[in-house]
C-alpha cells in the first residue's frame, strides 16, 4: 500500500532542506534518518508524520488509512529484527516517543518497552534467563503507560516496597486497577494505539505549551511520532546508556563529553533521578566501544555542520545510536563553537552568524560576581550552566512564579526538576539540584535558556515539609538569599554583589562580521557621556536620539527649568534659560568629543512643561519647592494648575512648546551650536543632525527649521566656524507619515518615533495597554506585543508608504528608526526589508541591533530580495 503518514528509515526521501525534512518527521525523527542514511547503528524504526498530529488534534480522531500503516510499520520493524510484535518467545519491544519540529526536551511524552505484557514477560525470562532484567523492563512500562495514558503519577509507584519483583510487578497492576477502575491492558496492539494518542495528545499539555510560549514555537506545528526497535542498556553489566555532546556545550571546547551509566535506559539518565558517571568510563571500561562512538559522532557533526547531542545505549557490548539533534548550549559556547567552524571551514560566516540569537547576546550583557567580593562557599555540585545569579531560595516551581510576580529574584531549588518545573523554571534567575548531571532535564533547559545551573548537589539535604535545606551543619530556610556560580558549581551564602562582564574575543570577532555584513547602520538612544561612552563600546555608529529634557532633570538645573516655567515674561524666561545654556552647550560638547564624527541626533525639547513640576496633589512636594524656589506656593499652585491637561500625549508637547515657547528652543539651538563649533576648533569632528519632535503640521517643521537657520548663521559668525548638520523630523504622529511627500522637501533625515506612532495608530496607551493586551493575546485577537514588534500591517503599513512618498520626492533623506523597536530583531528586518538607513536603540541592545541588522541582510539575500520600492 502505498503511505501516506508514515516514513520508514529505509525510505529514499530526497528532501535536501533539512528545515523541511524537520517539518515532516520532527527533529528527532530527521536525526534517525540521518543517522540511518549514514550507515550508523541505529535500530530499525518508522515516524508517523507531523501532519498526523496536526490532523487528530484538528478532528480528535486518527486520519483514515493511518492505523494501516503503522501495522504495515509494524512489519517492517519484524522484519528487519527477526522479531515478532507480542510474540511470547521471541518478542519485540518497542519505544514510542514524541519529536516535534523544534526541540523541546523533556515536554511532551515517550513510552518505553511497549508490547511487554504477563506472557511476554515470562518469554524475555525463558530467553535471558534473567528475571531481574525481566521484570524491571515489565515494571518501567507499567510506570510510564500508566502515567502518560492514564494520569496515574510515577511516584505513587514508587512508594511500593517489595522484595520480590514478580510480586511488586502484581502490586503495580492492583494500584493501577485502583486508579483506572480496569485491569492493565494486556492486548500489545491496543497499548500501541493508546500510546499513539498519548504523544499526539501530549502536545498540548501545560508543560509543553508553556514551553512553547516561552520560546515563540507555533502552536499548530504538531509532533511527530518515532516508533523504534527498544535495545537494552539495563539488558547484563556490558550493557548501558550514555548521552555525549560533540563539544562541550558549556565553554564550546572542541572536545567530546557525556555522561553514561551502567545497566541503566536512557530516561534514567536524562530524569535526573540518578547522578551519572562522566563518560570516561566507558573508555576505560569499553575502549573499542569508546573508540567507535568517537569516531563515528565526530563524523555526524562534520555531515550535520552543528554540534551534536547525541543519545546512544550498548546492549551486550554492541552499540546503538537512537538519538541525535542539534545540542542545547549556553550563549558562551555557541559563540565560541560558531567562530571555530568558520576557522575549520565547516561554516560561512553568515551562516555562523544565523547560529547566534538575541539572547545568546543578552548573555554577555549579564553581570558576574565582584572578584573582589568575600564569598562564604557552603557547597559545591556540577557546573551544568554558566553565569552568576542571586535571589531567594524558593523549593517548588509554584513558589517560583509567585515570589517573581513581586518582582523578587528566585533561585530554585530541587532534587531534580521535571518538565512540570517549566514556567517556574522561566521566572528563576537560576536553578541548583540535588542530584543529576550534565545532561539532566535541569542542565539541558537551563543551557537553552541561558541561566546559571549546579546539579549533582549531593550535600543538600531538602526538607520540603519544613521548608528548608541542610548543608553540613547550615540550614537555609525557603526566602534565604543565596548566590549561584553556573561556570564553578559554587554555591555562596547571602548576596554577592554583581559587575558588568566582559565580551570574549570571539564575540568581539562575530560582531565585527555582523558589522561588515549589515547594511543598516545600528546608533544608539544616548543622554549622557556615559550613555555614548556606553554605546561606543557596544558597537554603536552614533548616537540616532539624544533627548535634551534628560539633561534638564540634572539637580543643579531643575530648578532653572521649574523657575523658566514659573516666569512672568518672556523677558524673564530668556533671562533664566540663559542660566540653563552653558549646562547645555557643555552636555553637547561630551557627546561630540565621545562620537567624533559619528553621527549625533540632538532631538529638541519634547515632554510638557508640568513634568517638571510635582502633582497638585503633592501637598508636601508643591510646599518644599516654593521653599526652595522661594516663591509664593499659590503661584506655584496656579501654574501646576494652568498646565495641566486632559490629555498630555496629545498636549502642549515637542514643537509645539517650541513655537509657542520659541526661546526655548531658540537657547537649545544655541548651546547645540556653540558646542559644535567649539569643539569642532580643538580638532573634534562634528557630524551634527537636529530633529524636531511631533511635527504633524508642514507649517511646525518650517517654523523650527527657520530658528535653526538663523541661530545657526549667528553662531558661524561669532565664532568663525562654519560647519555642515542636517535637519530633520520624528516621525511620531500618522498625519506626519501623511504628508511625508511635504516634509520630504524640506527634511534632510526622518527618523521614527514608532513607540508614539504605534500608540497614535492604535489608541492604545503604552502604559496601560497591558490590562487588556495580555487577555487580548490569550483570546487569539492579537498574537504579539505591539510596542515590542512593529506591527507591519497598520503601523508598518502607514510608515512604508510614508517611506517610498519620502523617497520619491528626496532621494537623498536619510530614514531611521528611534523607538525601542530599534532593538527588536522581527522590527529591524522590517526596517531592513523598506529600505531604512538605519535603527537606534538604547545602549545595551546594540550588538543585539548589530545581529539582527546583519541577519536580516541574509535572511533577505537568501529570499533575493533587496527592498520593498512599491507597495
Amino acid at each position: 500500500m502505498k503511505r501516506k503518514w508514515v516514513y520508514f528509515l529505509s525510505d529514499n526521501l530526497n528532501i535536501k532542506d533539512t528545515d523541511k525534512l524537520k517539518g515532516i518527521l520532527g527533529g528527532k525523527g530527521a536525526g534517525l534518518y540521518f543517522l540511518a542514511r549514514m550507515g550508523l547503528p541505529v535500530p530499525p524504526a518508522f515516524i508517523i508524520s507531523t501532519s498526523a498530529c496536526q490532523y487528530y488534534l484538528r478532528n480528535k480522531k486518527f486520519p483514515k488509512g493511518l492505523l494501516e500503516e503503522v501495522y504495515l510499520g509494524i512489519k517492517y520493524l519484524e522484519k528487519r529484527t527477526g522479531k515478532r510484535f507480542g510474540n511470547k518467545d521471541n518478542p519485540l519491544l518497542i519505544s514510542v516517543r514524541s519529536g516535534a519540529k523544534f526541540s523541546m526536551p523533556g515536554m511532551m511524552d515517550t513510552i518505553l518497552n511497549l508490547g511487554i505484557n504477563d506472557e511476554v514477560v515470562k518469554g524475555i525470562i525463558r530467553k535471558t534467563n534473567n528475571p531481574d532484567f525481566a521484570y524491571d523492563i515489565y515494571k518501567r512500562f507499567i510506570e510510564i503507560f500508566s502515567d502518560v495514558i492514564f494520569g496515574i503519577k510515577r511516584e505513587e509507584f514508587w512508594k511500593i516496597s517489595v522484595d520480590d519483583k514478580e510480586k511488586t510487578i502484581e502490586k503495580y497492576k492492583e494500584l493501577f486497577y485502583e486508579r483506572a477502575k480496569k485491569e492493565f491492558p494486556q492486548d500489545p496492539y491496543e497499548c500501541l494505539k493508546m500510546a499513539i494518542e498519548g504523544v499526539f495528545n501530549s502536545w498540548n499539555n501545560p508543560r509543553a505549551k508553556e514551553y512553547r510560549k516561552i520560546y515563540q514555537i507555533p502552536e499548530d506545528l504538531g509532533t511527530a511520532v518515532n516508533i523504534q526497535a527498544m535495545v537494552f542498556g539495563n539488558w547484563n553489566e556490558r550493557s548501558g546508556t550514555g548521552v555525549l555532546f560533540t563539544r562541550n556545550v558549556k565553554n564550546g571546547e572542541n572536545k567530546i563529553y557525556g555522561e553514561f551509566l551502567f545497566q541503566a535506559q536512557g530516561e534514567d539518565l536524562v530524569a535526573g533521578h540518578v547522578t551519572p558517571l562522566p563518560l570516561e568510563v566507558l573508555k576505560d571500561k569499553m575502549p573499542e566501544i569508546y573508540s567507535k562512538l568517537e569516531r563515528y559522532v565526530k563524523k555526524l557533526e562534520r555531515k550535520l555542520k552543528d554540534v551534536q547531542d547525541v543519545e546512544f545505549t550498548i546492549e551486550d557490548g554492541k552499540l546503538y545510536f537512537l538519538q541525535t539533534r542539534a545540542a542545547k548550549r549556553t550563549p558562551l559556547a555557541a559563540v565560541k563553537i560558531a567562530c571555530d567552524m568558520v576557522k575549520e571551514k565547516l561554516l560561512t560566516k553568515e551562516e555562523a552568524i544565523m547560529r547566534i540569537s538575541g539572547e545568546d547576546i543578552d548573555y554577555f550583557l549579564h553581570p558576574t560576581f565582584d572578584p573582589n567580593y568575600p564569598l562564604e562557599i557552603i557547597t559545591k555540585g556540577k557546573p551544568a550552566s554558566p553565569g552568576c545569579a542571586v535571589g531567594e531560595i524558593v523549593l517548588s516551581a509554584e513558589k517560583a512564579i509567585e515570589i517573581a510576580k513581586q518582582n523578587r529574584k528566585v533561585i530554585l531549588v530541587r532534587d531534580f526538576t521535571k518538565a512540570d518545573d517549566v514556567a517556574g523554571m522561566a521566572k528563576a534567575e537560576g536553578f541548583v539540584t540535588t542530584t543529576g548531571g550534565e545532561t539532566s532535564h535541569a542542565a539541558v533547559v537551563a543551557r537553552g535558556m541561558g541561566k546559571p545551573c549546579i546539579v549533582g548537589c549531593s550535600e543538600i539535604d531538602i526538607d520540603f515539609e519544613n521548608k528548608i535545606l541542610k548543608i553540613k551543619d547550615i540550614i537555609l530556610k525557603e526566602g534565604d538569599k543565596i548566590s549561584i556560580n553556573g561556570a564553578t558549581g559554587e554555591i555562596i551564602k547571602g548576596e554577592v554583589p554583581l559587575i558588568k562582564s566582559e565580551f570574549p574575543e570571539e564575540l568581539k570577532l562575530l560582531l565585527s562580521w555582523a558589522e561588515k555584513i549589515a547594511k543598516m547602520k545600528v546608533r544608539a538612544n544616548a543622554d549622557t557621556p556615559i550613555d555614548a561612552e556606553n554605546a561606543k563600546k557596544m558597537g554603536a555608529n552614533g548616537i540616532g536620539l539624544a533627548r535634551t529634557e534628560h539633561m534638564f532633570f540634572a539637580k543643579e538645573r531643575i530648578k532653572y527649568v521649574q523657575l523658566m516655567i514659573l516666569a512672568k515674561d518672556e523677558k524673564e524666561r530668556k533671562d533664566i534659560l540663559s542660566k540653563l545654556l552653558p549646562f547645555q552647550k557643555n552636555d553637547f560638547k561630551e557627546l561630540f568629543r565621545v562620537m567624533n564624527g559619528l553621527p549625533v541626533t540632538i532631538r529638541t525639547l519634547d515632554p510638557p512643561l508640568h513634568e517638571f513640576l510635582p502633582p497638585k496633589e503633592k501637598t508636601e512636594a508643591i510646599n518644599e519647592l516654593a521653599k526652595e524656589l522661594n516663591i509664593d506656593k499659590q503661584v506655584l499652585i496656579r501654574k501646576i494648575e494652568e498646565l495641566e491637561e486632559h490629555n498630555p500625549m496629545m498636549g502642549l508637547r515637542g514643537c509645539r512648546l517650541g513655537i509657542i515657547y520659541p526661546e526655548i528652543t531658540e537657547m537649545q539651538i544655541r548651546a547645540i551650536f556653540e558646542a559644535a563649533c567649539e569643539v569642532k576648533q580643538e580638532g573634534i569632528k562634528v557630524n551634527l543632525e537636529i530633529m524636531v519632535p511631533l511635527v504633524s503640521i508642514l507649517e511646525e517643521f518650517l517654523f523650527q527649521k527657520e530658528i535653526v537657520e538663523n541661530i545657526s548663521k549667528e553662531v558661524f559668525r561669532e565664532k568663525g566656524v562654519k560647519l555642515d548638520y542636517k535637519i530633520g523630523t520624528m516621525m511620531e504622529t500618522p498625519r506626519a507619515c501623511l504628508i511625508a511627500k511635504e516634509l520630504a522637501k524640506y527634511a534632510d533625515f526622518f527618523s521614527y518615533g514608532t513607540n508614539d506612532l504605534t500608540q497614535f495608530v492604535f489608541g492604545f496607551s503604552r502604559d496601560d495597554s497591558p490590562k487588556f493586551l495580555v487577555p487580548y493575546q490569550q483570546r487569539k485577537i492579537i498574537n504579539f506585543e505591539p510596542f515590542k514588534t512593529i506591527d507591519e500591517k497598520g503601523v508598518g503599513s502607514l510608515i512604508l508608504d510614508s517611506v517610498l512618498e519620502a523617497k520619491r520626492i528626496n532621494k537623498n533623506i536619510k530614514i531611521g528608526i528611534c523607538g525601542e523597536h530599534g532593538g527588536d530583531e522581527k522590527s529591524i528586518l522590517f526596517a531592513r526589508k523598506i529600505g531604512m538607513d538605519y535603527v537606534s536603540c538604547s545602549p545595551y541592545r546594540v550588538p543585539k541591533a548589530l545581529l539582527a541588522a546583519a541577519q536580516a541582510e541574509i535572511i533577505l539575500k537568501k529570499k533575493k530580495i533587496t527592498q520593498i520600492t512599491t507597495k
